[in-house]
This record gives C-alpha cells, structure tokens and sequence, in this order.
C-alpha cells in the first residue's frame, strides 16, 4: 500500500527565519470519460498544495487497471464512465482497491440515485455543477475520512433517513 507522499513547504516566520514544515500529499486519480475535463480537472489541481494527479482513464477497464497499479488516495470519479458506471463501478474500484476514497462527480441530484450512490460506498458526491473551491473543500475532507456532500444533497439525505427510520 502506498502511503501519501510527504514533502517540505518553506516558510518564514515573523522573524524572517525559515521554518520547515512537512505537509502530506493526497494522491489523486481523474476518471472521466472527456479529455478536456480531465485535462481541466488536472490544471487546477495541480496549482494546489499538497494535491496530486497521479492518473487519468476514460473508461472503465482503464480506471480499475490503473487505480490498481497507482493506488491513489481519492477517485473523482464520473458517474456515467463508458464501459463501468454508478453503482458498479464504485463497488468493483473498492472491490479491488479498499484503500480508495471516491468522490462521484455527477449532474444527477436524484435522492434515489444520491443515496444508492453512498451505499455503494463513494465517501463524497458532488454536482458538476459547482466551483473548484468545493471541489477541493471536497477532496480535503474525504481525505480526513469525512463525507462530502454537494450543498443542497444533505437534505435529500436526511430524507431518505427519516423515511427509513419511519419505516422500521
């Protein structure tokens, strides 16, 4: 298993003495169907501390293969991959890759389809439809084994909770 990398940030202090400060590096691997997303996902995240894209795949047999081999901490993962998507595609990546945090990146805001999609195991599910500030609030939180939900799906959560526990 790979652990997350470490690296050195230099900092001055009030001083204007250097200060050493280790900081971990959260492993990241892109699976979207669409270069240019991909690509875009990749330029911004890259800008971050402490962010890495380590991988990118557009299919399905291309994100298990490489999610394997890479083993990165977190998969942004689009739920409507060809060849492997939603449900299944989140059970065969932690099937095989336990260790893996996935965030799905979706346009669907369906309570159905939300909380099959958390069952399944996803630690976050984010719209598309949102800025790169929470895209990375997102990744920071999955990665401190928090859950990350697009504002506006916790409520659909709690719904479907309510329900459940109306019904038992």
């Amino acid at each position: 298993m790979i652990v997350a990398k470490r690296h050195i940030v230099n900092l001055l202090n009030v001083d204007g003495e250097h200060v050493h400060e280790t900081t971990a590096t959260t492993r990241i691997f892109l699976a979207d169907e669409y270069q240019i997303v991909r690509q875009g996902l990749r330029a911004l995240l890259e800008k971050e501390t402490g962010l890495e894209v380590v991988g990118e795949a557009a299919s399905g047999p291309e994100v298990m293969r490489q999610v394997q081999d890479l083993a990165p901490d977190i998969v942004l993962l689009d739920l409507g991959l060809p060849d492997l998507h939603g449900v299944e595609a989140i059970r065969q990546i932690l099937a095989a890759s336990p260790q893996v945090k996935i965030i799905a990146l979706s346009i669907y805001d369906d309570r159905r389809f939300v909380v099959n999609i958390l069952k399944a195991g996803a630690s976050g599910y984010l719209l598309k439809d949102c800025a790169f500030e929470e895209l990375t609030k997102a990744i920071r939180t999955v990665q401190a084994s928090k859950t990350f939900l697009s504002p506006g799906l916790s409520d659909i959560v709690a719904q479907d909770y309510i329900e459940a526990l109306r019904d038992s």
